[in-house]
């Protein structure tokens, strides 16, 4: 597994440039930039940023410019996550700038995704959330940021899950050790979430979400379908523990979220959660 010490504040990526139009990867670039500027602006803490495109080209594959802001705030995060802990697989914010058929465009998770998807009721955290996010994305001049497709998302769409007799602690060890084996495989860092809530005065359960991903094989699953880096690349997998002992463990079905941001999907997608499902269930046996 590779270590990725992602760009945010002020620090560059040195992998060279993929061969799509310089242009297009400037204006994702400048989309990026102006994100990462935001967030430090308006108080909110830097995650990790995934540069796909460069990524992918240091892999020797080719894909459109693409890169992913993921940014935090810990109280949102737990006013949240109390009401439905599942909502960590779409925490923190995440801003993805790339190129469409070499047009620029920005998308974002939405409160009303996680509205939907985790069945959340609590509308004031609801708006806090938007309230924190939307200046970041009025830092966007051009293209204006549209929010991830909710047509057709119900509970729990696309959600993969897996059960593990182990505490939390354990599957994350387990889970952490099989990821760090694989030699396509880079590693992005972790949120506990338990111990941010905990650290406000919150109390949730222990939740420890996981950010990794395979430059390579995300870069071919990219594409065609760019949109797809703020949901499946990198991949988040979160771990939480079970009301009925031991651990629950849940990531995005890549297929289903090629289906819900295109309508279709393709046989990488497919490849992928099959590797990723398999992977995983050895891991926490």
């Amino acid at each position: 597994m590779k270590t990725i010490m992602s760009a945010v504040a002020g620090l560059t990526i040195a992998f060279a440039a993929p061969a799509f139009g310089q242009s297009a990867q400037e204006r994702v670039d400048e989309t990026a930039a102006a994100v990462n500027a935001a967030v430090i602006e308006h108080g909110l803490a830097p995650v990790t940023e995934v540069d796909h495109a460069r990524l992918a080209a240091a892999e020797g594959v080719e894909m459109p410019p693409s890169r992913v802001s993921i940014f935090s705030d810990p109280e949102i995060n737990s006013r949240l996550l109390r009401q439905n802990v599942r909502a960590g697989l779409d925490l923190p914010f995440r801003v993805l700038s790339f190129s469409q058929d070499g047009a620029p465009s920005a998308i974002y998770t939405s409160s009303s995704f996680l509205r939907l998807r985790h069945v959340l009721d609590d509308t004031d955290a609801l708006a806090a959330f938007d309230d924190r996010l939307t200046p970041v994305l009025g830092a966007i001049a051009n293209p204006e940021p549209r929010p991830v497709p909710t047509t057709g998302l119900t509970r729990d769409f696309g959600i993969i899950e897996l059960r593990s007799s182990h505490d939390t602690s354990i599957t994350v060890s387990k889970l952490k050790a099989t990821i760090s084996a694989q030699p396509d495989t880079v590693w992005f860092g972790e949120m506990d979430f338990s111990a941010q809530a905990k650290a406000s005065g919150a109390d949730i359960v222990p939740a420890v979400l996981l950010l990794f991903g395979g430059p390579a094989p995300g870069g071919v699953a990219m594409a065609d379908f760019p949109s797809i880096g703020i949901d499946a690349f990198c991949q988040k997998l979160l771990v939480y523990a079970s009301p009925d002992g031991g651990s629950v463990v849940i990531f995005n079905d890549i297929a289903a979220m090629a289906e819900l941001h295109y309508g279709r999907s393709a046989p990488p997608h497919a490849a992928l959660n099959e590797r990723l499902t398999a992977t995983f269930s050895a891991a926490i046996k």
